[in-house]
């Protein structure tokens, strides 16, 4: 049974699946790159994409293992994934309903874990992690992508009024400081770490999530009345458009 945090989630990202299809920021990324050229380089039967919402993970991972399970709270997220691995002829690709806190699956199941754009949704993220890690088989791995709030306290808060604004879903974006701490106690060993700045265009994001009128208005007022620095951090521009910090975590078990 989902938490109701976990149905709220569901239930906003449900009319917007297809959005996320097709969203340019969701299915393109050094990050993709970065996941295909490891599926490439180890042998890799069974994957687990965590969160897997558009499915641009799975999609991707496809052709260079055995099965992929897509799995996600939102139904209509996994009805799209399936849509659109057998559009492009992705027959092992599968699906499964499920948080990341409670996944419905035995112990090391999956050589790995691959999980985009996703833990800032989640209701508990250290549960997530150790459930992650529960699932993986000995001596497999995990790539954790997610976007990340500044160290400077001024522009955390400032990123996470704007995000909440934008997606009542919202939980939170970790600090890199965070993300260290949260991934040692759940069981991994980092292994390397990359950093991406990916411009949020201010229509294309709020369109994306229907975000309302007046919360669009309120995020244009935040943005304008932020002091100089977080102004600077985001590099935001006149028309709301702005600079995020996403990270690309490979990991190993410890």
């Amino acid at each position: 049974m989902l938490s109701p945090q976990q149905s709220h989630v569901a239930d906003h990202y449900g009319a917007r699946a297809k959005d996320y299809v097709t969203s340019a920021v969701h299915a393109s990324g050094a990050d993709l790159d970065r996941i295909e050229d490891e599926l490439r380089r180890r042998r890799v039967s069974r994957v687990l994409d965590l969160g897997c919402g558009g499915g641009h993970v799975s999609y991707r991972a496809a052709a260079h293992v055995d099965e992929v399970v897509a799995c996600d709270v939102t139904p209509a997220m996994l009805d799209v994934v399936m849509a659109t691995a057998a559009e492009r002829d992705l027959t092992n690709i599968r699906t499964e309903r499920a948080a990341a806190e409670a996944l419905p699956f035995a112990e090391a199941s999956f050589d790995a874990v691959l999980c985009r754009f996703t833990a800032h949704h989640w209701q508990d993220l250290h549960a997530g992690l150790r459930e992650a890690r529960r699932v993986l088989k000995p001596g497999g791995w995990a790539i954790v992508i997610d976007s990340i709030a500044p160290a400077d306290a001024a522009a955390d808060t400032h990123l996470q009024t704007v995000e909440l604004l934008r997606d009542p879903s919202h939980v939170r974006n970790y600090t890199l400081a965070e993300w260290a701490t949260a991934l040692a106690q759940a069981g991994f060993q980092l292994e390397e770490l990359s950093l991406r700045r990916m411009r949020m265009v201010f229509d294309d994001w709020t369109t994306r999530t229907r975000t309302s009128a007046v919360h669009r208005e309120a995020i244009r007022s935040i943005q304008s009345g932020a002091p100089l620095p977080v102004r600077e951090h985001f590099a935001i521009d006149a028309d709301g458009s702005f600079d995020l910090t996403a990270s690309t975590c490979l990991l190993g078990i410890a």
